[in-house]
């Protein structure tokens, strides 16, 4: 089992930066792989980006590339997403998930989720 606690969202005007954490309980922390998903009410929940359990591998969706970076730190048990260069069509509310199985793209693969965080861009 894993607890998932999203934290650093806020309000913020485009060109700014922000960075999400994704904070993870259970020793097998290390195992997962761990996504950040967005959601606009009205819409399906889109993939942001998604790094693997050992961090070796990371991948991002094209509406983020280059602007935002995701990363781990096992050690503290923390999955972080640096945001740079932030527009409006950014807000949303933020999730993280983790799968033991899968780094996928798909939030249906994901079995743990945090409660989210919003992120607010204002242009």
């Amino acid at each position: 089992q894993v607890q998932l606690v999203e934290s650093g969202g806020g309000l913020v005007q485009a060109g700014g930066s922000l960075r999400l954490s994704c904070a993870a309980s259970g020793r097998t922390f290390s195992s997962y792989n761990v996504a950040w998903f967005r959601h606009v009410p009205g819409k399906e929940r889109e993939f942001v980006a998604v790094i693997s359990s050992s961090g070796s591998r990371t991948n991002h969706a094209d509406s983020v590339k280059g602007r935002f970076t995701i990363s781990r730190d096992n050690a503290k048990n923390m999955v972080y997403l640096q945001m740079n260069s932030l527009k409006p069509e950014d807000t949303a509310v933020y999730y993280c998930g983790a799968d033991a199985r899968y780094a996928s793209s798909d939030w249906k693969e994901y079995d743990y989720w945090g409660q989210g965080t919003q992120v607010t861009v204002s242009s």
